[in-house]
């Protein structure tokens, strides 16, 4: 057996060895050394280990591949904000150009003054992640989340063989390191390839490919997807001193081990700007992975203090767009979906065609006018984009590649789904099922919104299970979730026992809810959360917003004439009112006068704006903020001079920084509780 310190010697030596050649091989691209030798060094490595547990370091190589399947991430409030950028949608040079300009104004610049250098990036299409490093070690990994708190995804970003466990030369208390995780696009074909190998299903894109692989809670089918890094900011800092311009930092990063993307500049003036969003452009079809535009920084991280910030996004950067991409295709037939709401959209199928970084063989045409606008027929070749590089659109037609005469597209009389009548309001473009909550192609998006956080909060009914659910003729209704039992859950495929308990138990909370609740959650069209609440206090009552005529409706606070023929127009469906009685008749319930109580008692809050952060005692961020609104009160996500009050839980953020700059009262949740109780 090999002798403790031999062993430690040649473990330390071997780790330093696969470090490097892992350093080569993923950021460099530049291996000395064939896989199997790689593989040699490493399996000797786990044997020395295995003998030796003692010498197992958390950034030995061997500890990228381990991790239990999890239940679900542990949220992580991040200790500096990961804040967004403003986005420049003018993709013309201009969009440059203004950029500088306004950073000139602020900086008050004039003419005569020197041009201002900037840091000019790619603008990765991917998922934003924050990598946690302490004494250089890699100790947590976060995605951005709301930009105040994300999830630990810590197990999953260690498989990625371009993030170094430890960093080079760096020992620093804190060091934050934000960066992209996206899939280059060999990888995603060959990783698709293997899909249509093994008869399984392709993914779409990808960028949601990497992202749904970052939050997969299974380690093993998280390594099974390739994935990729690249590092362009910071977090939070402590003990390490930063360089005094950005393009520095990214020098910095890639001097610890980090890959940085080798297509940057530092530019000078608008010229510079122009001149790299050109070249980029010229490149972007030939780049290994997807972009969506490129990103401008000043240089100096002083005049980036001097620049500040606004409404959370930084003065001294902007992203800067690409047009939409645009390709040829057939259209080969229009299929109607029926959303929700019971809108029906003219959907194009189409010869697939690669277009914005991804294949796209259904397009929206929007509506039945706008379909007219653009003159197009089935058979036609047709211009799609992906417009905004989200939602591909059809957005023109070539018409002399027409063969012959094709007659215009009419939309029709009947729900396809449910064979309800269809109609169009007066002097509006959509047309829509009247089949309301007994339409299946409205019940799966009914149930999903019904279930949401913010209506009735059933954890645990998501889209696999409504699916399940619907398609299997087990619901056919909103009232039939409440009949739902635990035996008839588990029969469902890969449903345990305890996940149907779960589910059951969930249905059973939410019956206990709020009128303003019940009424989002009926998806009722034009009504959202704050209507809701405003009818609930308005009414009192179900039975009396029922009931109500449509100038009865008009007298509620910032309800008009659309949204008050919708509501009318909803409760006058006999099968809606159905829906309802069965669903109070299941249990579904809510403190009887809650709306009028609200309406006709206190409210000391009454035109105060709040700002909520951080995490409270006993109340969650939802039911803080109803008893809030309850009160007369605002709940705002940004504190400004206007705001009144900041409720200040564990925690807290940069909101907390801004009320003491600013001067607000902060308050801690008994401050908010003595608050509402002075009515």
């Amino acid at each position: 057996m090999t002798a403790p310190d031999t062993a430690s010697q040649r473990a330390a030596e071997l780790r330093e060895q696969l470090h490097h050649h892992a350093h080569l091989y993923y950021v460099l691209d530049a291996p000395e050394l064939p896989d199997a030798e790689y593989d040699k060094l490493f399996q000797e490595l786990q044997a020395l280990e295995a003998a030796h547990p003692e010498l197992l370091t958390p950034d030995s190589p061997t500890q990228r591949v381990i991790g239990q399947v999890l239940d679900g991430f542990t949220p992580v409030v991040h200790a500096v904000p990961m804040l967004s950028i403003r986005t420049e949608t003018d993709t013309e040079d201009t969009g440059a150009i203004s950029f500088d300009e306004r950073v000139r104004k602020q900086l008050e610049l004039g003419e005569g003054d020197a041009a201002v250098e900037y840091s000019a990036e790619l603008k990765f299409d991917g998922l934003a992640i924050n990598l946690r490093y302490e004494q250089g070690l890699l100790v947590q990994a976060a995605t951005r989340g709301d930009g105040e708190t994300g999830e630990d995804v810590s197990q999953n970003i260690r498989s990625i063989g371009q993030i170094p466990l430890r960093l080079k030369g760096v020992s620093a208390p804190v060091l934050e390191i934000r960066g992209e995780v996206y899939m280059r696009r060999d990888d995603f074909d060959q990783l698709n390839e293997r899909q249509r190998e093994l008869g399984e299903k392709t993914f779409v894109n990808p960028r949601n490919t990497a992202a749904g692989a970052v939050r997969q809670l299974d380690p093993e089918q998280a390594r099974k997807k390739p994935l990729s890094f690249y590092a362009y900011g910071l977090g939070e800092i402590q003990g390490w001193d930063v360089p005094e311009t950005h393009s520095g930092l990214l020098d910095a990063m890639l001097a610890m081990g980090l890959p940085v993307c080798e297509h940057r500049v530092v530019a000078r003036g608008a010229a510079g700007l122009v001149e790299f969003h050109r070249r980029v452009a010229q490149l972007r079809d030939s780049l290994p992975f997807d972009i969506d535009g490129v990103v401008y920084k000043v240089n100096s991280r002083a005049l980036q203090q001097r620049l500040g910030f606004v409404t959370r996004e930084p003065r001294w950067a902007v992203a800067h767009k690409y047009p939409a991409q645009e390709q040829l295709t057939r259209l080969n037939g229009i299929e109607i979906q029926v959303g929700r709401t019971g809108k029906l959209t003219p959907v194009a199928k189409l010869e697939p065609v690669f277009v914005g970084g991804t294949t796209v063989s259904n397009a929206t045409l929007h509506n039945v006018f706008e379909l007219r606008r653009k003159g197009v027929r089935i058979g036609d070749q047709v211009i799609v984009r992906r417009a905004g590089d989200v939602i591909p659109e059809v957005v023109g037609v070539v018409k002399s590649a027409r063969a012959a005469y094709v007659p215009n597209f009419r939309m029709p009389r009947a729900c396809p789904v449910c064979g309800s009548a269809t109609e169009r309001e007066k002097g509006g473009m959509d047309y829509r099922c009247s089949g309301g909550l007994s339409c299946p192609a409205q019940v799966k998006q009914a149930m999903l919104h019904f279930a949401g956080r913010r209506a009735m909060d059933i954890e645990g009914l998501g889209d696999k299970l409504v699916d399940q659910l619907v398609d299997g003729g087990v619901v056919t209704s909103l009232p039939g979730l409440y009949k739902l039992g635990v035996a008839r859950l588990a029969a469902l495929e890969r449903m345990a026992e305890k996940s149907a308990q779960n589910i059951v138990d969930a249905l059973d909370k939410s019956k206990s809810t709020t009128l303003g609740r019940f009424l989002f959650a009926l998806g009722i069209r034009q009504v959202g959360e704050t209507t809701a609440k405003d009818l609930a206090r308005h009414f009192g009552s179900l039975d009396a917003l029922m009931d109500a005529s449509q100038e009865q409706l008009l007298q509620v606070k910032d309800v008009g004439p659309i949204v008050a023929h919708s509501i009318h127009t909803f409760f006058a469906q006999p099968h809606n009112r159905e829906a309802v009685e069965q669903l109070r008749a299941a249990g579904v319930h809510w403190p009887e006068g809650e709306g009028a109580a609200a309406a006709q008692g206190p409210q000391p809050l009454m035109g105060k704006t709040l700002v909520l952060t951080g995490t409270f005692p006993t109340l969650s961020r939802d039911e803080a903020k109803d008893l809030i609104e309850a009160a007369g009160g605002k709940v705002s996500g940004s504190v400004s001079k206007k705001t009144h009050y900041v409720i200040a839980g564990a925690e807290a953020g940069s909101k907390l920084d801004k009320a003491q700059e600013l001067g607000v009262t902060v308050l801690d949740e008994q401050g908010l509780r003595e608050l509402l109780a002075a009515g």
